[in-house]
């Protein structure tokens, strides 16, 4: 018989929107294959004629990495096969139609992810072999699969905690918690490319690429190399943080509305570090990041917490007689709130029982086997005092069950303890509500309820093994026998009405003399001293910026109220970026010399932003949106510019200058968005001046192009 044609591969058809569908990924586009890993894909090969099965031979070769190799898995050669067999790369379950072939392409579970070129080896049974380039594709995590490491067996979390493209950090305080629009935008365009360039800028691929490549198959390696990335500390990370309060050299935190931009900028100017962040920055940016590598991620928002360096388990703060509080000397504060991530996957490497949400913290706050970055620590072993357990988990227990002793200072001294609160830090524990933008409270996923006798006995257990066996108590549990728990009188802080910015602010100081030891009938004469001070989002305060002195005289039983006014004035141009005030007082006994501290936070309430659209939102028809906003302060605001940002709304960021807008004004603006991609969809506006941040947004759902 005449000899056989060698056979050639003339294209090749990797059917991404087929197959890109099938894996969850078409949201990333249908132009490039992107595929997760555990789930087979289907290809087209053409060749120059019939494929022959018994004297043709067909072998697949599939790498990544720098220098691939079979024995760091990052190349895989396989050959066809009639039939897929167990958890490891396959070619199988092919079809014969003319000159094409029809294939199934599997890839483990435990696969290394990242962007890999495919090609195939071409054979007869004698003669040489011809090596062809099919095409390449991306693999991602797969929480699909219940072999891969992420596996979230959850079709409505998957749609959040994955799926979904947009959502809110929760920022202030833990009684005036406000949500903050965030636009995650992981399936934008070039994002996927920009993961893989993040990790191939760690200090782990540059001082050795193919080991760090061959690690990629592991989440808890990927997760703790991310978190070190978004940081700019040690490497040229993502984000570089700033909590002062000049921003003149970037942009301040408070201006992004998402980490789409934070993400192109990085990349376009070549690894440079993007200024600037802080913890709620980092955390939504590494979200994206996460999300776009297939790994179910939430946001977490702790209030009043802890960062506890000496890992006392006790962070302190002091006041001086004229209740002002003090910056402290050393590093431990209280943050007002502090965001970071959880991550959900398998913790192979940790004693069972410790799988679900891992926390992960891209902020900068301490190294961590010497670098910056913090986590996987199972939230599971933050709740049973686990703090033995890798990753930092005694960090994030400290962070969240630290106890805080108030001291008075007086001539550079510590004179007494106005406060120990074991319960005054983690509050309010936050993150979104699933399928809906309320906030949820998971404070019970990381403690038992403060005073319980679980939450007693897992602290002493945390603490034997954090301060070792003979310091398993706080040092100052045998101060509080000094007659704190029995003070002459009560005192509370109310604010008469809402504060509201521009305005100016009414608190009424409530006084009841209860009987004590020293004086269980006699009246007492209180010196009460106030100071307000402007809260900087570490926890630190500014000069203060506004004090009074009260009198009062009271017999037992006697209750006093007394108004104070904070004029506008004092406040106008003193407040930080979180735009937090705390108002404290000390009242000192004059019979015992003893003193008293009473503590009011005060949020104040920016002005509404009102963001309405016209009826019914399509893909690629006109959609009129409509912004008002009033000044409904005694001061104008200066040099407004408005940004508005929302991935599958808007390709990128519109911007706007808008001028001064005067006192009592209203702000009309209109304009017309054309939606590019259906579904749930979220319009985030920014509307910044010289004098504070206004953010709202709208949800909107936009139906497919012709489907009225």
């Amino acid at each position: 018989p005449p000899p056989v044609a060698a056979l050639e591969l003339s294209s090749a058809d990797l059917q991404s929107p087929r197959n890109n569908k099938e894996h969850h990924t078409q949201e990333m586009g249908l132009k490039r294959l992107i595929v997760r890993r555990g789930q087979v894909f289907t290809i087209i090969l053409n060749f120059s004629r019939s494929f022959q099965p018994r004297t043709d031979s067909l072998t697949f070769v599939a790498e990544t990495g720098p220098e691939p190799t079979d024995i760091l898995g990052t190349r895989a050669t396989f050959l066809l096969t009639q039939a897929q067999h167990g958890n490891v790369w396959s070619a199988s379950d092919f079809t014969i139609h003319l000159n094409s072939l029809q294939v199934s392409v599997f890839t483990p579970a435990n696969a290394v992810i990242g962007p890999y070129t495919l090609k195939i080896q071409v054979s007869r049974s004698q003669g040489p072999s011809m090596t062809y380039l099919v095409g390449t594709f991306i693999l991602l995590f797969n929480p699909w699969n219940a072999e891969d490491d992420v596996y979230l067996p959850s079709e409505v979390l998957l749609r959040e905690y994955l799926l979904m493209d947009y959502g809110f950090v929760y920022k202030g305080h833990e009684r005036f918690v406000t949500a903050w629009p965030w636009n995650y935008g992981q399936f934008e365009d070039d994002i996927i490319d920009i993961c893989f360039e993040i990790l191939n800028k760690s200090l782990y691929f540059l001082e050795n690429p193919s080991k760090d490549y061959s690690q990629r198959n592991d989440v808890v390696y990927v997760c703790r190399v991310m978190s070190a990335m978004i940081n700019s500390n040690d490497d040229s990370g993502v984000l570089q943080g700033n909590w002062g309060e000049d921003y003149s050299k970037g942009v301040s935190p408070l201006d992004w509305n998402g980490s789409v931009a934070i993400l192109r900028q990085w990349s376009a100017q070549g690894g440079q570090p993007v200024q600037y962040g802080q913890c709620w920055v980092f955390a939504a940016v590494m979200c994206t990041v996460m999300r776009c590598l297939g790994v179910p991620t939430r946001v977490i928002s702790n209030f009043r917490s802890a960062h506890n360096m000496d890992g006392n388990l006790t962070v302190d703060t002091y006041y001086d007689r004229s209740a002002e509080m003090l910056p402290t000397q050393r590093r431990d504060k209280i943050w007002n709130f502090h965001v970071w991530n959880e991550c959900w996957m398998i913790r192979k490497d940790l004693p069972p029982g410790h799988n679900g949400w891992q926390v992960l913290d891209p902020t900068p706050q301490q190294t961590s086997s010497g670098l910056f970055c913090c986590g996987p620590a199972s939230v599971k072993a933050v709740k049973e005092g686990e703090v033995h357990l890798p990753y930092d988990t005694s960090f994030v227990y400290a962070e969240v069950n630290a106890d805080e002793v108030i001291w008075l200072l007086g001539d550079g001294q510590t004179q007494e303890i106005l406060a120990h609160n074991i319960s005054s830090i983690g509050k309010e524990i936050s993150t979104k509500m699933i399928g809906s933008d309320q906030r949820q409270n998971i404070t019970s996923s990381y403690k038992y309820p403060e005073g319980s006798p679980e939450e007693r006995s897992v602290f002493m257990k945390a603490s034997r093994r954090m301060l070792g066996p003979g310091r398993a108590s706080s040092p100052f549990l045998d101060l509080l026998g000094s007659g704190m728990e029995n003070q002459p009188a009560q005192l509370q802080l109310h604010l008469a009405r809402t504060p509201e910015w521009g305005q100016d602010l009414l608190l009424t100081l409530r006084v009841r003399r209860v009987p004590d030891r020293a004086h269980p009938q006699g009246p007492i004469r209180l010196v009460l001293r106030f100071c307000a001070q402007a809260m900087l989002h570490g926890g630190g305060t500014q000069e203060p910026l506004w004090r009074q002195v009260v009198h009062l005289n009271l017999d037992v039983g006697q209750e006093s109220q007394w108004p104070l006014l904070l004029p506008y004035h004092n406040y106008r141009n003193r407040l930080t970026d979180e735009k937090l005030l705390r108002v404290s007082g000390i009242a000192e006994v004059e019979e015992t010399g003893r003193s008293m501290l009473v503590v009011k936070d005060i949020s104040l309430e920016p002005p509404h932003l009102s963001i309405e659209v016209s009826e019914r939102a399509e893909v690629g028809k006109a959609l009129r949106v409509h912004i008002s906003l009033t000044n409904n302060q005694m001061e104008p605001l200066s040099n407004c510019t408005m940004v508005l940002e929302g991935s599958g709304l808007i390709d990128g960021q519109i911007s706007k200058s808008l001028g001064t807008l005067v006192a009592g004004r209203t702000l009309e603006i209109q304009l017309d968005l054309y939606p590019i991609k259906a579904g749930p969809r979220q319009l985030q506006v920014l509307i910044s001046s010289n004098e504070k941040e206004i953010k709202g947004y709208r949800d909107i759902l936009v139906t497919a192009a012709g489907s009225s």
